[in-house]
């Protein structure tokens, strides 16, 4: 029988270091999406304005585009059709507006064109939020059941996460590329304009890459500590 290891250092030493590169990240985008929301936009189109625009010129008509609380909560709801962003994108003239609203634009074109990456996130979701609704009562019973219950759900959680992170990486990837092609082409951002459209958006996917990687960190974690990976687990 495995021993039940509640708290154990070597967690932080081998997850720590992604944990901080995930904590920068964050602090990345949120400083570089500060810079921009500093810097007008030339054609002085709010970002709802600029959502519609490209929506419109993507052929899509059964989209909404609706506010949403909170900062940097922006997203594209696909069960709603709907493109929701925050106050600071929703009304602001800036190219930080710019970029975000199209970038969430971005997820509403894979949508319309089935882009297969999408369905597969959205497949893992509600598995997902099964998993780590679960999480708690699966601790509490591997402290009776021991180690070995445990480690089996710990493995099975992680690897279904890591997975979902896996998977959205090309999601976010792809739909900031559509935008920043869409901005371009369209003229809805030039020169100075343009490049800070790509920092924000940019520093915006890091932040899914960090995720990614403090999740498959958390994996090797739990297969080692369990002994699933390199044959040897605690008595």
């Amino acid at each position: 029988m495995l021993s039940l290891i509640v708290f154990d250092p070597n967690y932080f030493l081998f997850v720590g270091p992604f944990m901080l590169l995930a904590l920068w990240a964050q602090w990345r985008v949120k400083g570089t999406f500060a810079r921009y929301a500093e810097m007008p936009l030339r054609q002085r189109l709010s970002g709802a304005e600029v959502a519609q625009l490209i929506l419109r010129g993507a052929g899509i008509h059964d989209v909404s585009i609706e506010a949403v609380p909170g900062m940097l909560s922006d997203h594209y709801d696909p069960q709603a059709k709907s493109v929701r962003l925050s106050a600071d994108v929703l009304q602001a003239r800036t190219v930080a507006a710019a970029a975000v609203a199209a970038h969430e634009c971005g997820h509403a074109i894979q949508h319309a064109q089935g882009y297969a990456p999408m369905a597969w996130r959205a497949g893992l979701v509600p598995v997902v939020n099964l998993m780590s609704s679960a999480a708690l009562p699966m601790f509490l019973a591997g402290i009776f059941l021991g180690w070995t219950g445990f480690a089996w759900f710990a493995v099975a959680l992680f690897g279904v996460t890591t997975l979902f992170h896996l998977v959205t990486l090309p999601v976010e990837f792809d739909a900031s590329a559509r935008a920043i092609r869409i901005v371009e082409a369209s003229g809805l951002a030039v020169g100075d304009e343009l490049v800070g459209v790509r920092k924000v958006l940019y520093a915006a996917g890091f932040t899914y890459l960090a995720a990614t990687l403090v999740s498959a960190a958390e994996l090797v974690y739990w297969l080692l500590r369990s002994g699933l990976l390199g044959g040897s687990s605690d008595d």
